[in-house]
């Protein structure tokens, strides 16, 4: 009896199979017919999982929530290992005179609607952007925007600005006009329409809950078939993921540095990133203590940075600069390589000299002990995972109690302390980010700009003019001479203490072929998820 009712729901299970796969066929003759076969399927473990709903404007606001939306929507151009490649416009020029540039736009690339991708959506797209800013790019060098033809785009600037291609073309998703024209309230707008793009891929689940993803090939798409007729992006543990690998349920994953010999040898591939994403001791300079440069000096000195990463990291990382720019980094100021190195006795000796003292385990001024706050995430930090998390908090703790500082450590969820940071609700806090491998305009917004990753500091003036005038320099020689004194002026002021620069593995299946991103995805973002992979 039992065999025969097993026989009978494998009939109807298999029935209904079929009927929606010839349901799925019939619903629309551009869609491609989705199918499990492995060799069709890539599938990417991520072990943090929801990124936010992948439209341009709902996405949560870090590199992994831009890559998802990526998958979707194009630029007027692209990156790959070695610098711009075209995406929406076959090619371009700069005219130095007119201080403008012109992009001849693909004639096949159509929206995944139908409807055919003009210099009309550009036009739209910057006039939109006016009224409802992207998150990561300031537009006001652009003067004007127009259209030659069809086919064509000039933007006048009026200023000079050196990273235009890497921050405006190359990171802007063009929005189509048919679908936004009427939307007033682009972050909220989350019907089926906000999904469609001009990309490789499209949406067909996304689950907030689960942190799932799941995209069909748009074979329609201008820059060739997509290798794969799904991508998946599903949420899972450091753990599980060296079986999940072995076992060919997953195609790549971030993985800690332990997994990287085990891997390689059971045949996966790994490939170690570039040191462009850092973790920061973050400040709150607007709030005394930590508004005199001398106090937050003497935190810097109580760190060891060295030891951080061999004791959290098992040494799989470089220690900090103070100046934010990685020692490995083009860009980076050799003459800060050792400043603020580990010192206790140079944290006790400005102490003294701001008026603490020293009144049995810790500093006292006017009868209060010296008591901070630390905040750190919870999901980082565990197995491998280079994000600071509990283990660095606990790190840190101890370090400052040692020179007599006391600390509460305070455990949150990521995103409640990155609230806390943003609102500047917090004395210091552990946090971290990517973009650093990006053009170094970066470090304007690293500094003065406004989210949570940034250390938001504008008190000094000096700082803030070497920031505005570095974007206007074309000449490379010329502006890494501003780059290096910018990062001396915010090394002396420490507004922040970059504490490690992890170094990163992600193992990948042979399906594909990865390759580093130079200066990174988008803007800057460091994760080896870029969709010209999965592009034929």
């Amino acid at each position: 009896m039992k065999l025969s009712y097993l026989r009978q729901s494998i009939r109807v299970i298999f029935c209904i199979i079929v009927v929606a796969a010839l349901l799925w066929g019939c619903s629309s003759s551009k869609q491609p017919v989705l199918t499990d076969a492995k060799d069709m399927v890539f599938t990417i473990a991520d072990h943090t999982g929801d990124h936010g709903f992948p439209s341009p404007f709902a996405h949560y606001f870090r590199g992994p929530g831009y890559l998802r939306m990526s998958f979707i929507f194009d630029a007027l151009i692209w990156k790959d290992d070695k610098g711009y490649i075209p995406a929406l416009a076959e090619s371009w020029e700069y005219n130095k005179e007119e201080n403008s540039y012109v992009f001849h736009l693909q004639k096949k690339a159509t929206w995944h609607d139908g409807p055919k991708f003009t210099a009309k959506d550009v036009i739209f797209t910057f006039e939109y952007l006016k009224q409802h800013p992207y998150y990561t790019t300031n537009i006001s060098m652009i003067k004007q925007v127009e259209a030659l033809n069809e086919y064509e785009v000039k933007f006048y600037l009026d200023r000079l600005y050196a990273p235009f291609l890497d921050t405006i073309a190359g990171t802007i998703p063009i929005l189509p006009e048919h679908i936004w024209k009427g939307v007033t309230d682009p972050s909220n707008f989350r019907q089926k329409e906000a999904l469609i793009g001009t990309g490789p891929f499209r949406l067909v689940d996304y689950s907030k809950e689960n942190g799932t993803y799941l995209y069909e090939a748009y074979n329609e798409y201008y820059q060739g078939k997509p290798k794969f007729q799904q991508i998946k992006m599903v949420k899972m543990n450091v753990e599980m993921v060296a079986a999940a690998l072995k076992q060919k349920q997953i195609d790549m994953a971030q993985i800690p540095p332990e997994l990287v010999k085990p891997l390689e040898q059971a045949g996966i591939k790994v490939m170690a990133m570039p040191h462009d994403w850092v973790a920061n001791l973050v400040i709150n300079h607007r709030r005394e203590p930590f508004n005199n440069k001398e106090f937050r000096r003497a935190l810097a000195y109580a760190i060891d940075r060295k030891a951080l990463i061999e004791t959290t990291l098992r040494g799989e990382g470089i220690a900090g600069n103070p100046g934010l720019v990685p020692a490995d980094n083009e860009w980076f100021n050799p003459a800060l390589k050792d400043l603020y190195a580990y010192d206790p006795a140079k944290t006790e000796s400005i102490l003294s000299s701001l008026g603490y003292v020293k009144n049995g385990p810790y500093w006292e001024k006017n009868g209060q002990i010296l008591e901070l706050e630390l905040l750190a995430g919870n999901s980082g930090g565990s197995g491998g995972v280079d994000e600071p998390g509990e283990r660095h908090g606990e790190f840190i703790k101890s370090q400052l109690e040692e020179v007599g500082i006391k600390v509460n450590l305070c455990i949150l969820e990521s995103k409640t302390a990155d609230s806390r940071i943003n609102e500047w609700n917090f004395d210091l806090a552990l946090n971290s980010h990517g973009g650093l491998g990006a053009d170094p305009d970066y470090l304007k917004n690293e500094i003065m700009g406004k989210n949570f990753n940034s250390a938001r500091f504008q008190d000094n003036e000096t700082l803030a003019k070497l920031l505005n005038q570095q974007v206007s320099i074309l000449d490379k020689t010329e502006r890494r001479q501003l780059i290096d004194k910018i990062q001396a002026e915010y090394a002396d002021e420490v507004p922040a203490v970059p504490l490690y620069y992890p170094t990163r593995y992600y193992a990948y299946s042979p399906k594909i072929s990865l390759f580093i991103t130079k200066q990174g995805i988008g803007l800057g973002v460091p994760i080896p998820l870029n969709k010209m992979f999965f592009i034929k």
